[in-house]
């Protein structure tokens, strides 16, 4: 057990979306709302183009581009992966999976937070609405080429949006099971 295992966990702040927390001499921070998990989805059109979404990122302060994302078991009792993801890809994007295999799951920064992310594929979409988000969410929908798809992003950078590192595992993950087999 490490000296950091056994330290009883201190709260140093709690709104209603996250809590800071010490434990030892470590900081991080925790949701205060589901469970933890979130969900990234990999979404390919049946004309093979991916699904990415831009929005503002207010801790950045600029719009990213990313796949999309959501939260599990946020205003959903008994969520699973498969149902959040299912929910998202619908709000943020309009398109609907026939199949949700989960890949891989582990943490988004575990330095800094105790959230844990799903990589989720979607297969056999149908279009069945706009996209763009809830409430007050404004997420902008792309669908890109898969053939262009980094070069897309690149482009996006360089016209300032910051772009989710997760991006090309997901890109990867089309093609590829987490262990190098063939999708």
């Amino acid at each position: 057990m490490s000296e950091h295992e056994d330290d009883t966990p201190e709260i140093l702040y709690e709104g209603p979306w996250l809590r800071m927390v010490r434990r030892g001499r470590w900081e991080y921070a925790e949701r205060t709302h589901g469970n933890g998990m979130a969900v990234i989805i990999i979404a390919v059109t049946p004309d093979d183009e991916v699904l990415f979404v831009e929005q503002f990122r207010v801790p950045l302060g600029r719009r990213t581009i990313e796949m999309p994302a959501g939260l599990v078991g946020d205003d959903h009792a008994n969520d699973t992966l498969e149902a959040a993801a299912h929910r998202e890809l619908i709000e943020e994007t309009g398109w609907q999976p026939a199949r949700l295999d989960v890949l891989l799951v582990g943490p988004t920064s575990s330095g800094m937070s105790s959230e844990r992310i799903a990589f989720v594929r979607a297969l056999d979409l149908t279009r069945v609405g706009e996209g763009g988000g809830v409430d007050n969410e404004d997420i902008t929908v792309h669908t890109v080429p898969r053939s262009q798809a980094p070069a897309w992003l690149m482009r996006k950078q360089a016209e300032g949006f910051e772009l989710d590192l997760k991006l090309w595992a997901g890109l990867w993950m089309i093609d590829h099971n987490p262990d190098g087999t063939p999708a």
